[in-house]
């Protein structure tokens, strides 16, 4: 008991006594009589509050990233969605530049040819056995069975199939494809045949070509447009088809037979146009883009004979300039 009491008065003697001392340094500021003992105090105990500082802090930052694991992972996976959908932006940005250039080629041609088109676009490919696409405009929109299909490059097809918002083009690349087409200046007139799955010199899909005048003039470079069907259906006539790419004879036949590089880019049709008005008169070779400048003499020419291509750049990928304005209603 006397202990206790003792020790109480000791602590409140010593308690009283720390008071005091802060209070007499803290009012004498610089001037504190206490200087001298407050460098003491920091020399002695200065050491000791840096180790336990070493040691306190790494386990409080260990705790404290602990506690704040679930929201960094939430920020995480915020940050992770946002650029998703930046990145979404811009391809759909790239995208629609990119259509937006198909769509004016299509309307050159268009204009240029005199045809009246729908636009649409191809929402999927093949079906069973055939070289097909699928187009997202119908009857809703004026499409009709036997309709001429095309780019701003050239020939697409002809449609097969059409329901109330949908259409199926048969491809001219299928094998079971035939169409009427006559030489640029010429006018020699031929049969277009699809290819289907058969590859020649590892390119493509080419498309074959055989003229009813075995005699007349056929050589690589010569361009190609359909002749148009009777009622312009299921083709239109004018529309470019393709360049000749090489002529072989057919053994045992008179014939030869031209392999042929289409305008329109099969692997990668978007926007096409469903040609739902033929023209008034036959444009002939007015569709087709200007004939290449003869290249100097010793500069070998890039790309198939008679497309004009340069590097970096695709068949029939000059600009057209239209003589009128197309007549263009869109898909849907």
């Amino acid at each position: 008991m006397n202990d206790t009491r003792r020790t109480r008065t000791v602590l409140g003697v010593l308690l009283l006594l720390a008071i005091a001392l802060i209070t007499i340094d803290y009012r004498g500021g610089d001037q504190s009589p206490l200087r001298g003992l407050r460098g003491v105090g920091s020399a002695i105990f200065g050491p000791i509050e840096s180790v336990a500082a070493a040691v306190i802090h790494p386990v409080g930052d260990t705790i404290g990233a602990l506690a704040d694991a679930p929201g960094a992972q939430r920020r995480a996976d915020r940050l992770e969605k946002e650029n998703q959908r930046l990145r979404e932006q811009l391809r759909a940005q790239k995208l629609d530049a990119a259509r937006a250039d198909q769509l004016d080629r299509l309307l050159g041609a268009a204009g240029l040819g005199g045809y009246k088109v729908v636009a649409a676009r191809v929402i999927s490919a093949g079906q069973g056995f055939e070289d097909t696409v699928t187009l997202d405009v119908g009857t809703s929109s004026g499409v009709r069975r036997d309709m001429t299909v095309m780019t701003g490059d050239g020939l697409v097809g002809r449609v097969t199939r059409v329901g109330p918002s949908t259409a199926t083009v048969l491809l001219a690349t299928d094998a079971g494809s035939s169409i009427g087409a006559r030489l640029e200046d010429s006018q020699e007139i031929g049969i277009i045949q699809g290819l289907g799955s058969r590859r020649i010199d590892g390119g493509g899909t080419p498309l074959g070509f055989q003229l009813l005048d075995s005699n007349a003039a056929l050589q690589p470079g010569q361009r190609i447009v359909t002749f148009g069907s009777q009622g312009d259906r299921p083709y239109v006539p004018g529309v470019p088809i393709g360049v000749i790419q090489r002529v072989e004879q057919t053994p045992g036949s008179l014939t030869r037979t031209a392999y042929v590089t289409p305008f329109a880019h099969f692997s990668r049709l978007d926007v096409v146009g469903v040609v739902v008005a033929p023209p008034k008169s036959d444009p002939h070779d007015a569709v087709l883009p200007p004939k290449p400048t003869p290249s100097p003499a010793g500069t070998p020419q890039v790309g198939p004979p008679g497309t004009g291509a340069t590097p970096g750049a695709t068949p029939n990928a000059t600009a057209h300039t239209a003589t009128g304005t197309p007549t263009v209603r869109p898909g849907r």
